[in-house]
């Protein structure tokens, strides 16, 4: 969770050093706090397993790993909506 809150800071800073429009800074506000209840559910979800299945279990593992899959699609979501609002004006201010 500390990387995708690192990570949303600096799309925070790097839109405001470009100055991004309104529907910009909603779009990476949606794509940061869909990552971030996505980290949220992945906890609550391996802690509930972890209560009601201590040991290992095919079936335990499964809901982990479709958890942690959440994640994972929602990060890359996530990094695809950074590098098209970011990406462009990004590329105007170095390159002109």
């Amino acid at each position: 969770m500390r990387f995708h809150a690192g990570a949303a800071a600096v799309a925070a800073i790097a839109g405001a050093w470009l100055r991004i429009g309104l529907t910009d800074w909603l779009w990476l506000g949606v794509a940061a706090t869909g990552v971030l209840s996505a980290e949220l559910m992945n906890t609550a979800v391996e802690r509930a397993v972890d209560l009601a299945s201590p040991d290992e279990h095919p079936l335990a593992r499964a809901a982990k790993d479709a958890a942690a899959g959440a994640v994972l699609v929602t990060a890359v979501f996530a990094a695809a909506v950074g590098l098209a609002v970011l990406g462009p004006p990004l590329w105007r201010t170095i390159f002109g």
